[in-house]
């Protein structure tokens, strides 16, 4: 019974807002699910506490189901990172925590967005490019690799202005 309920309301659809503090060890737990060197609670809550940080999160009921966390500066923004539940995936949250983050980022005064990407991370770079990034640069080896081969990292930037 729980299971079907578990169902259910995972189902519906996600709310997205501001996320702060609170959400630390949720975002932190989905961060390390998604990527190859997760980052610490700490790590998060120490984010989410600067005053140039800034961070959508999307909720289903009362689990997280995506997040999007930026550091800004002198009218510019880095998109530090990005994340799905694999659950969620393929639906287009991503494409709505990136637009209204970037909303947001435009009402802050933001004037250019900056990111960096696994070069071999496909949906992403899709995502990226739908949304008006371009390529800036490359960092090659940046994103070491299973077999000790390190795949680069592409700089992608969008103006806002």
């Amino acid at each position: 019974m729980i299971a079907l309920l578990r169902r259910l309301f995972a189902r519906g659809e996600p709310a997205l807002s501001e996320a702060s503090a609170r959400d630390a060890a949720a975002i932190a737990k989905l961060h390390a699910a998604s990527f190859r060197r997760g980052w610490s609670d700490g790590e998060f809550e120490r984010l989410l506490l600067e005053q140039n940080t800034l961070a959508h999160r999307a909720m289903v009921g009362g689990s997280l189901a995506g997040f999007i966390l930026s550091r800004l500066i002198a009218g510019e923004a880095e998109i530090l990172s990005v994340a799905v539940a694999s659950a969620r995936r393929g639906r287009g949250l991503a494409r709505r925590l990136l637009d209204l983050h970037l909303r947001r980022l435009a009402g802050l005064g933001v004037r250019a967005v900056f990111l960096e990407v696994d070069e071999d991370n496909q949906p992403a770079r899709r995502l990226y490019r739908r949304a008006g990034f371009r390529e800036v640069g490359r960092r090659a080896g940046y994103y070491p690799q299973s077999g000790g081969k390190a795949a680069a990292a592409l700089v992608l930037r969008r103006d806002l202005v």
